[in-house]
């Protein structure tokens, strides 16, 4: 193996004027949830991080100044509010995966990238969680 295997690089930009792509994001929203298999996280709700960005297909035009004609960052937060509120969870892969379903609704919406963090878990780490990227089938 080459040194260039090893390159890290950084993320893919999301927002692409060529693409007709627009990028809509969610930073760092802290909310408690009920989530985990262990039976003192069973107990009662704990503290995730949630961070989603959206790649979204813009019209030929610019979008008029109303907020129907863009996707809503307030209206993905309340959703996001809306299934971490929904009861117990086992894994923040199935967390992540229902946000993502959630931001995939809207047909404007091309691909999602969610991250949900569990903050209090482990005792010498920020977080632990996962990341997860889908695609629109529709759009």
């Amino acid at each position: 193996m080459t040194v260039d295997q090893y390159k890290v690089t950084e993320p893919a930009k999301i927002a692409d004027a060529r693409g007709a792509i627009r990028h809509v994001f969610v930073r760092n929203l802290v909310l408690p949830a009920n989530i985990g298999i262990h039976a003192f996280e069973k107990t009662g709700a704990q503290r995730i991080r949630v961070n989603v960005d959206l790649a979204v297909r813009e019209t030929d035009q610019p979008p008029a100044d109303e907020i129907g004609q863009v996707v809503c960052y307030e209206e993905i937060t309340e959703g996001i509010k809306a299934i971490t509120g929904r009861g117990h969870v086992n894994l923040v892969e199935t967390m992540a995966e229902d946000i993502a379903a959630m931001c995939l609704e809207d047909p404007r919406v091309r691909s999602v990238r969610v991250r949900v963090e569990k903050l209090d878990i482990l005792e010498n780490a920020e977080s632990v969680g996962v990341e997860i990227e889908r695609f629109n089938s529709r759009a």
